[in-house]
C-alpha cells in the first residue's frame, strides 16, 4: 500500500455524516490520510448542527461543503484508496466508476438530519453520529495498512463497519 491514502465518505445529501467523517479523518489522519465527502444528491449546503459538533470537537470546518459524487469519479479527480458509504440510501444506488478501483466498504450510521424532538435531541443525534464515526475512523487508522495485504484490509474494514 502507499504512504498517503485518499478517502472519500458517501451520502445522500452530504450535508451531516459524510461531512462530519471528512472533518475527522483530515483531522486525526493529517499527513498520512485525506478525505473528502460527497453526495449523490447534495443539500447544497452542511447542515448547521453538524458544522456545530465539528467545532464543538475542536475540528475546522474551513472548506467543507456539500458536493457532488461527480467531481470525484471524472478526469482530474484525485485517485481514491477507500470509498466509504455511511448512509443506507447511498450504499444502495449505483456509485459512478472510481479510477484507480478503490476498496469499498458500508458504515451505515443513523441519520442525524432525520432527528425529531427537541433541540437538545436534534444535537444528541448530531453527538451519536460524530461519536460513531470518530471511533470507526480510529480504528480504521490502527489498521497497519502498510503490512496488510488486500483483502486483509477489505475484511478489516467490513469489520469496522459492523462495530
Amino acid at each position: 500500500m502507499a504512504d498517503h491514502y485518499n478517502v472519500l465518505f458517501l451520502c445522500t445529501g452530504n450535508s451531516a455524516r459524510s461531512i462530519m467523517a471528512e472533518a475527522i479523518l483530515n483531522y486525526k489522519g493529517k499527513g498520512k490520510f485525506t478525505a473528502y465527502s460527497a453526495g449523490s444528491h447534495p443539500t447544497g449546503q452542511p447542515r448547521p448542527e453538524a458544522l456545530n459538533q465539528i467545532e464543538s470537537a475542536g475540528l475546522s470546518t474551513a472548506g467543507l461543503r456539500s458536493k457532488s459524487w461527480d467531481e470525484f469519479s471524472g478526469a482530474g479527480a484525485p485517485k481514491l484508496d477507500f470509498v466509504f458509504t455511511v448512509c443506507d440510501n447511498a450504499a444502495k444506488e449505483q456509485c459512478p466508476y472510481w479510477p484507480g478501483q478503490p476498496m469499498t466498504a458500508h458504515w451505515g450510521i443513523a441519520d442525524p438530519a432525520a432527528a425529531k424532538g427537541t433541540p437538545e435531541e436534534i444535537a444528541r443525534a448530531f453527538r451519536d453520529a460524530f461519536t460513531v464515526l470518530d471511533r470507526r475512523i480510529g480504528l480504521f487508522l490502527s489498521l497497519p495498512l502498510a503490512t496488510l495485504e488486500d483483502m486483509a484490509i477489505k475484511r478489516e474494514i467490513d469489520r469496522i463497519g459492523r462495530s
